[in-house]
């Protein structure tokens, strides 16, 4: 009887705990799918969301802040290598202000390229959804727009296009 009492506590005691640490997790962990995120396009006035990206194609999505040095180096590189990226959706998105996001669009000219969208994140969404901690910060999906990873910081071009094959 004692034994069966202490089986039934500690069950109790670790269902807890693991129900507790479950709630601890990044949201991207729990919910691996393209984030929900209402991002305003450089017009703005329109929004891109998840229900906005094409279908049965990859999407790398790209926290950045435009005065941050790695978030440059990582958008030169990506921009040398462009033609490698032709069948990757990439999402590039800020949380600094909307004049800033449009400078940086500028100075890069990312509007010239058809699987690049750029936005800001006006709601801190992504921050938050991901716990980003460096930037720039790279979440990588699959054609079903389900997560294959995470990376936090640059990383190089060839090591971004391994995750995708």
């Amino acid at each position: 009887m004692k034994k069966s009492v202490l089986v039934l506590i500690s069950f109790i005691y670790t269902a807890t705990a693991i129900a507790q640490n479950d709630s601890l997790q990044a949201p991207y962990k729990r919910f691996p799918s393209f984030p929900p995120a209402k991002l305003l396009l450089p017009d703005n006035v329109s929004y891109f969301t998840k229900a906005d990206l094409p279908k049965k194609k990859p999407v790398m999505l790209m926290v950045f802040s435009p005065s941050c040095e790695h978030c440059q180096h990582e958008t030169e590189e990506l921009i040398n290598n462009i033609d490698k990226f032709k069948d990757i959706q990439i999402v590039m998105t800020t949380s600094m202000p909307f004049d800033s996001m449009l400078a940086y669009r500028e100075k890069y000219r990312l509007e010239r390229f058809k699987n690049i969208i750029v936005a800001q994140d006006t709601d801190y969404f992504l921050f938050t959804f991901y716990q980003v901690h460096n930037l720039p910060f790279l979440a990588f999906y699959d054609k079903k727009k389900e997560l294959i990873s995470v990376f936090e910081g640059g990383l190089p071009m060839d090591k971004i296009l391994k995750v995708f094959h």
